[in-house]
Order: C-alpha cells, then sequence, then structure tokens
C-alpha cells in the first residue's frame, strides 16, 4: 500500500516525463531534475527499509533505464556563456569609458554662470536745439566718426562768426597799440635830441657867461653884458630841464603803451578762447560715434528738441568681452592665459576661441551695491563666486553680440593631453 501511495503521487510526473513533447525543451530539462530527484531519493529509501522492497517503478520498467541520479548544478557562465562574454565587455567598456572621461574632464573647469559683457554708453548732445538729421536706425552698426544725429547750426554759426569778429578787433588793437609804440620811440628819439640841443647850447651860455663875468671884473667889459650872458645862462639851463621832463615823459608814455599792448594781447587771448569755444559748440551740433558699435535703443527723431545731456540713444561698442562667475573652489589651478572654448548660447553651431584675461580680485557680492555682512551670530558658510573676465580670440562678425547673451565657457586649466586625447591622435 505504501509503494502504491507513492506511485500515485508521483503519477503525474511520471506522465509528464513520458510525453517530453507536450512541453519546451528547456522546461523538460527544468522540471526533470527536481522531479526525478525525488523519486530517486524516495526509491532509495524504499529500497534501504525491508518493508518497502518490492517491484520496479513503471518508468524503469517502461524505458529500460534506471533513473537518472541526482547532476551538480551548473554556473551562469557555463550555462550562458555569450551572454556573460558580451556583459564582461560591456562592464569593461563602461570602466575604460568612465576612466577616460574622469582623465579628460578633471583638465577642464566649466560653468553656465556666465555673460557677454561691455561698457555700453548713453549718447547725449552738449549743446541744446532742433535735431534736424538722423542718419542712423535701430541696432545698425557704425564706425568711428559716423554721424549719429545733428542739431540746428545757425545759432552757434552765428556765435563763431561774433568770436572771429571779437579775434580780428583784438589784433587790430594790438596792431594799434604797437603802432603807437613806433610813433612814441620817433617822439623819444627827437626828445632825446632836444636835449642834446638844449645841453651844447647850455655849454655855450655857460662859457659867455664866465667870459663877460671875467671882462667885467677886469674893467673891460660892462655889467649889462654881464647881466645879459647870465641870464642866457640860466635860459638855457631851464630850457635843458624841460627837454629833459619831455624825454622823460615820451619815455613813461612807451610804459602805458606797453601796458595797453598786454591788455590787448590777453583782448586777443579771451577772444581766441572765445572763438574756440564757439567752435567747438558748433561741433556739438554734429553727434558723432567716438568709437565702432551699435546703436540700440534709439530714441532720437527729426524735430526733436534736444537738451544736453538727454539721452539719444544706447551705444554697444565692439569690444565685448565674458564674465565669467566661476566657483572660488575652481580657481585653483586657472590661470591669465589659459585657452578657453565658448558656446555662445544663442549659436550653438559656434565654438569661440578664447583665453583668460583676469581674476577679480574678490567676490562679486564684495562689489555690490549693498555688500553682504558675515559678521553675524548666524553665519552659514556659501561657496562665493568670483568673476573671471575671458577675452574672445575670434568673436564672430557675422552675428549679432551683445551683453546679457548667455555664454557657457570651459577654461582648460591643465595643459597635458589626457589619455583620450592622446589615442585620438593614433586614430
Amino acid at each position: 500500500m505504501f509503494e502504491d501511495n507513492v506511485l500515485e503521487r508521483d503519477e503525474p510526473a511520471l506522465h509528464e516525463l513520458e510525453s517530453p513533447e507536450s512541453v519546451p525543451a528547456f522546461a523538460h530539462e527544468r522540471d526533470l531534475q527536481p522531479r526525478t530527484q525525488g523519486v530517486t531519493s524516495r526509491n532509495s529509501s524504499l529500497q534501504e527499509s525491508p518493508v518497502a522492497k518490492g517491484p520496479a517503478s513503471p518508468v524503469e520498467v517502461e524505458e529500460g533505464r534506471p533513473l537518472p541520479t541526482e547532476q551538480p548544478r551548473n554556473g551562469f557562465l557555463h550555462r550562458r556563456p555569450v551572454v556573460s562574454a558580451i556583459g564582461a565587455i560591456l562592464l569593461a567598456s563602461v570602466l575604460g569609458g568612465g576612466y577616460l572621461y574622469l582623465d579628460y574632464a578633471e583638465r577642464f573647469q566649466s560653468t553656465d554662470d556666465a555673460f557677454i559683457a561691455a561698457r555700453q554708453f548713453s549718447l547725449a548732445p552738449k549743446v541744446s536745439g532742433y535735431l534736424t538729421a538722423v542718419p542712423v536706425t535701430d541696432n545698425e552698426h557704425v564706425a568711428a566718426g559716423d554721424v549719429i544725429a545733428r542739431i540746428d547750426d545757425r545759432d552757434y554759426r552765428i556765435a563763431l562768426e561774433q568770436a572771429e569778429a571779437q579775434v580780428a578787433a583784438a589784433q587790430a588793437s594790438i596792431e594799434n597799440i604797437e603802432a603807437q609804440l613806433n610813433v612814441q620811440q620817433a617822439q623819444i628819439s627827437a626828445n632825446q635830441a632836444q636835449v642834446d640841443q638844449a645841453q651844447a647850447a647850455l655849454v655855450f651860455a655857460q662859457q659867455q657867461a664866465a667870459r663877460y663875468e671875467h671882462l667885467e671884473q677886469t674893467g673891460y667889459g660892462t655889467v649889462q653884458n654881464a647881466q645879459q650872458y647870465t641870464s642866457q645862462l640860466r635860459q638855457q639851463q631851464a630850457a635843458l630841464q624841460s627837454a629833459q621832463a619831455t624825454l622823460r615823459l615820451a619815455q613813461r608814455q612807451v610804459e602805458a603803451l606797453k601796458a595797453q599792448h598786454n591788455s590787448a594781447v590777453a583782448n586777443l587771448a579771451q577772444a581766441n578762447a572765445q572763438r574756440d569755444q564757439a567752435k567747438l559748440n558748433l561741433s556739438y551740433t554734429t553727434v558723432t560715434a567716438a568709437q565702432p558699435g551699435r546703436v540700440v535703443n534709439l530714441g532720437a527723431a527729426v524735430g526733436q528738441f534736444a537738451q544736453p545731456g538727454t539721452s539719444l540713444t544706447m551705444f554697444v561698442p565692439d569690444e565685448i568681452w565674458v564674465t565669467a562667475n566661476f566657483k572660488e573652489s575652481q580657481l585653483d589651478r586657472m590661470r591669465r592665459g589659459d585657452p578657453v572654448t565658448l558656446e555662445i548660447d544663442a549659436y550653438p553651431e559656434r565654438t569661440i576661441r578664447g583665453h583668460v584675461d583676469s581674476v577679480q580680485p574678490g567676490s562679486g557680492t564684495a562689489f555690490s551695491l549693498l555688500p553682504a555682512e558675515n559678521a553675524t551670530g548666524n553665519y552659514v558658510k556659501i561657496v562665493q563666486r568670483v568673476p573671471v573676465k575671458l577675452i574672445m580670440d575670434n568673436p564672430p562678425t557675422d552675428v549679432a553680440l551683445g551683453p546679457g547673451m548667455s555664454v557657457v565657457p570651459t577654461v582648460r586649466i591643465n595643459p597635458t593631453p589626457s589619455l583620450y586625447e592622446r589615442l585620438r591622435r593614433y586614430v
């Protein structure tokens, strides 16, 4: 009875073994081992037990062979050699690729906190007046010296003519004074001759007075003659003093004319300055570009009254650069002159080369309008950002680049080639 029960319980397994066509081959191989092993173990127990001895199982009788014994289980490598090989190759590829990537990436520092910068400014007139011409339009590129706007210059031309007339008058005044000086010099020469003549007459009068005084004392001359020549002597002395006074007056007049000449020269200089100012004011009626760049946000229009200092347009020079805000932990090996690759978000298909120009000596917040105050009790350390100035070596000229456009710079901080770069040379 025990044997019959065993056979009845194993009957479904035996039927499955007898009809392998009903299941796939891999299922047959999978199910065969555990079920045959169970039959074998039970049969062995029956053979060992004196009560369980009996006839052989139907499987042995029908197939004419003993029940399969238990086989050792094979590993995954033996059962799936192709899959194992492919997995090993993929694992090696991933490890090798990871090493190549890390070896290559550690030679670069990049950030997405970078923007194009420029020293844009506002163009404004220095003089007032109505705009007569605006020969530019929005976003137009202009060269140095190109006209941005023109102001009505009639008033300023009249002011320039008045200043030039004042200059001419000052020059004429100087010439007049110089002529007076020449005349005065001639007058001084004439006065000097009169002084010399008076001195000669005085000498003769002194001789005559002395002669007749001697004759009068010796009795050979009269008292009247002696008195007469003494009077003539005194007259010549007075004439000499008068000639000398006239000479001194003429000389003093020269000094006065020289002072007037200096004043006229100063007036001429003032007139020249007023003329130059008038020329400048006239030149200010033409607003020009001081350097090449682009006209942005144009607000000027013909007929508009422009006030001094009122903005006509914004101007963006051609000289632009990239300000990249790197983390302070990225600056350890970054030096001036390191090569940079720039990718502009607006033109992703372009790769621009550049180099590091300078690193700002301080974080960005330190130079802000309201710098951070870290001297507090609740201080939390945060990695700061430091602006780095990057110069473009080959900026594109066929597209518009301006302040505020996003850039992704990549700075090479290690010039030695990586393993990936060395392998590319041989590919």
